[in-house]
Parts: structure tokens; sequence; C-alpha cells
């Protein structure tokens, strides 16, 4: 599978309800036994997949639609095997937390099975999309 957003994050970005350089956005990292599916609206649809999350993205940027910010790290909860980011905006409320992309090819690490407990360094893609483009 590639990169893609999901409806509701495009949804969000349509209607305003998603602003990428001022709303808390953060990613999840996702284990493999997620099925992707566009329909999927909020990190409750994540479930038990959800194996661990990130702080909020720092140094936001949206420069010619393109979504960007600095590198980040989140640490895994379980020893999985993990074959994809969830981008998310956070509200605090699993059943709130609109998903925005769904990421299984960045410029390298996926997939893979973090040790419990580790920390996971996420360097977004470099390239013209950066994290994606609208």
């Amino acid at each position: 599978m590639a990169n893609v957003l999901y409806d509701k994050g495009r949804e969000g970005f349509l209607d305003g309800s998603i602003d990428w350089d001022t709303d808390d956005i953060r990613v999840c990292l996702v284990a493999s036994a997620y099925t992707f599916s566009a329909a999927h609206e909020d990190m409750a649809d994540i479930g038990a997949n959800d194996n661990g999350r990130s702080a909020a993205l720092g140094s936001k940027t949206v420069t010619a639609g393109v979504a960007d910010a600095a590198d980040t790290s989140l640490t895994a909860t379980a020893a999985v095997a993990c074959e994809a980011l969830v981008v998310f905006q956070h509200t605090g409320v699993d059943a709130t937390a609109r998903l925005i992309a769904y990421i299984d090819t960045p410029t390298s690490g996926l997939p893979f099975t973090p040790s419990a407990g580790q920390t996971v360094n996420i360097a977004w893609d470099a390239g013209a999309n950066k994290i994606f483009k609208l």
C-alpha cells in the first residue's frame, strides 16, 4: 500500500476543523494487525493496534500544500510487528482524535518490530511531499 489520507482527514482540511500548523498533531506507531480503511475516522478505530504515540509535532509548515514537521520520536508500548505510522489530530479523547494520514512508506525503517519501551525515532521524508501533500 502507499501513503494515503483518511477521508475524515481530507474533510477536516476542507471544512477548516483541522489546521495543520496550529492544531496539536501527533503520530502513532501502528501494529501490523491493523487493516487500513479510508473510512476510519478517529483513534478509537486504531484501538489495540496503537503501539505508541509521539508528543505534539513541532515546527509544522504548510508551504505549497505540503505538510511538514520536525522529526520526532515515540516510545513503543509492545514488542509487536509494526508496519505504519498514523498521523492524527490530538484532542485528548480517542473517539474525537481525527485520523489524518496513514504512512507505510517513509524514508526507511518500516516494517519492523520494536522492543517494548524502545524509543522509535521518526525522520520525515525530505523529498518534495515531506509528510504528505494535499
